[in-house]
């Protein structure tokens, strides 16, 4: 009764029926012997709801069913017991022993099967009522051992706001031995059984649902009850799942994982996302990754509106107080060719740091103009503003092309060095370091330096030809100036 293969090295099929192949061959048996000896003449398949799977084959002059399933199921269905090869009477007494037994294993995190058969006066057609009156025959319990990444992944999942819950076939008290192991089941919250479910109105579920980690002996209608009561609780729910069964929770859920390595072809279909690698821990890491690429956006947007904020603003002042106006058409240009683009790219290029799991996760309905987005870029914006404006004030003692010169530099300066600022919400000590970043900077300084220094490109870009070391001095340190005041406050506010 078992579907499970194993050539060579190489166990093919479900991992539970090659456990109890490996399980045959460490006890001397050799399943390829029994499957000759014993065709399989017809077969009940398992499934999620009966939890059983029965196999019909001529044995011992007689033709015999053989059960295995979940013990509590195939219990219920047996009114004998064999034992030392006798067929006797399943009395409480013998029935209590094999709950204790049950019981004993699945509390150790085992997963144990129930193994039964019967006796049938021909080889007719099976059916579903054959699966009754039949004979106990034993248990078998088998370590379905958590990978070593799980309980990280879990702690990292509470850490991200992420609430793991684990939905299984297995009994109750295994579910739950290994939930606490990995960390899923912690002191206050529930374990239920499909049963108790069956039970809840779907108001009753919605209620308790996020007092409850651990789901047991569920079928494919609780999974997808399970995850419209997170939904309806106004959570975000991601499933994951490998099965045929699994597939219409997987097409509920906002995100649905399907396995790509035993993950069945239907499950893949209705899934958003494929785990190559079978994973949970991967999931987590895909979730930082995301975290990463919308933090890089909005940094880049924070760059880019923040700067040209700062250029509205001087171009606003000198207009507001009839000053002449601070840049070219071709001064401004430059501006959003070379100092947007440059920084601007090279933070789309920041790698993930520890703390994106520390961070709450957003709600959908946030956009990313938030209060204290803008609060933010309205002070950065404003510092480097200020910054241009003293550096135009300074050229304007001499005369209006130096002013204009020295603005323009000042501010192309302080918006290459704001690229560093604009790498996260930490010091620039504490973030990984981003050759991209750098590179920008240099580019970006260097062609600066171009339009400042080669008399041949001083028409093109209105460049006074007076530039001192005392004027250079001057706009570096200017344009350096917004720069340190925000690092030193990120600093004190991170100490």
């Amino acid at each position: 009764c078992n579907d499970g293969a194993i050539n060579g090295e190489t166990a093919v099929g479900d991992p539970t029926e090659t456990a109890l192949l490996s399980f045959c061959r460490t006890i001397g048996g050799d399943e390829n012997k029994v499957r000759e000896e014993f065709p399989r003449l017809q077969e009940i398949p398992f499934d999620s709801d009966r939890k059983l799977m029965s196999t019909l084959h001529f044995r011992n002059e007689r033709y015999e069913m053989l059960i295995k399933g979940a013990p509590d199921v195939l219990l219920a269905r047996c009114t004998s017991v064999e034992q030392n090869g006798e067929v006797l009477p399943l009395t409480d007494e013998i029935c209590s022993a094999i709950v204790d037994q049950n019981r004993d294993f699945s509390s150790q995190g085992l997963r144990v099967l129930a193994f039964a058969k019967k006796v049938l006066s021909e080889n007719r057609p099976l059916t579903l009522e054959d699966e009754n009156d039949l004979i106990f025959t034993g248990l078998i319990a088998m370590m379905d051992p958590p990978r070593v990444e799980s309980a990280p992944a879990v702690a990292d999942c509470r850490r991200a706001g992420i609430r793991p819950v684990m939905i299984t076939g297995d009994h109750k008290i295994t579910a739950s031995a290994i939930a606490r192991e990995i960390g899923i089941l912690q002191d206050g919250d529930r374990a239920v059984e499909g049963s108790e479910l069956e039970k809840m109105t779907d108001e009753e579920l919605r209620n308790e649902v996020e007092h409850i980690s651990v789901y047991a002996r569920v079928s494919p209608e609780h999974k997808i009850r399970i995850v419209r009561a997170w939904q309806d609780r106004g959570h975000v729910a991601a499933m994951t799942g490998d099965g045929v069964n699994d597939a219409p929770a997987l097409k509920q859920a906002d995100i649905g994982i399907a396995m790509g390595i035993t993950g069945t072809e239907v499950s893949k279909d209705a899934a958003s996302m494929i785990l190559t690698d079978d994973n949970f821990a991967t999931i987590v890491k895909a979730v930082a990754n995301g975290r990463n690429v919308y933090t890089n956006i909005k940094n880049s947007i924070q760059f880019l509106l923040s700067g040209n904020l700062a250029g509205i603003l001087v171009v606003m002042i000198t207009s507001l107080f009839g000053l002449p106006l601070p840049f070219t058409a071709v001064q401004l240009l430059f501006i959003n060719l070379l100092t947007d683009s440059l920084p601007a790219l090279a933070v789309n290029m920041e790698k993930p740091t520890g703390d994106l799991l520390n961070q709450k996760p957003r709600s959908p309905k946030e956009g990313i103009l938030t209060k204290d987005f803008l609060q933010t870029l309205g002070i950065q914006g404003a510092l480097i503003a200020v910054a241009t404006m003293v550096a135009f004030y300074l050229g304007m003692q001499i005369n209006n092309g130096m002013a204009c010169t020295m603005a323009f530099a000042t501010l192309c300066m302080a918006r290459l060095f704001h690229g560093f600022n604009c790498r996260g919400s930490r010091s620039i000590f504490r973030l990984p370091s981003n050759p991209y970043s750098v590179g920008a900077f240099f580019v970006g300084t260097l062609l600066l330096m171009l339009v400042l220094f080669v008399p041949a490109l001083h028409g093109l870009f209105d460049i006074d030809n007076a530039l001192t070391l005392t004027n250079i001095g001057q706009i570096v340190g200017l344009a350096f100036a917004p720069t340190l005041l925000i690092q030193l406050s990120r600093i004190v506010r991170g100490k």
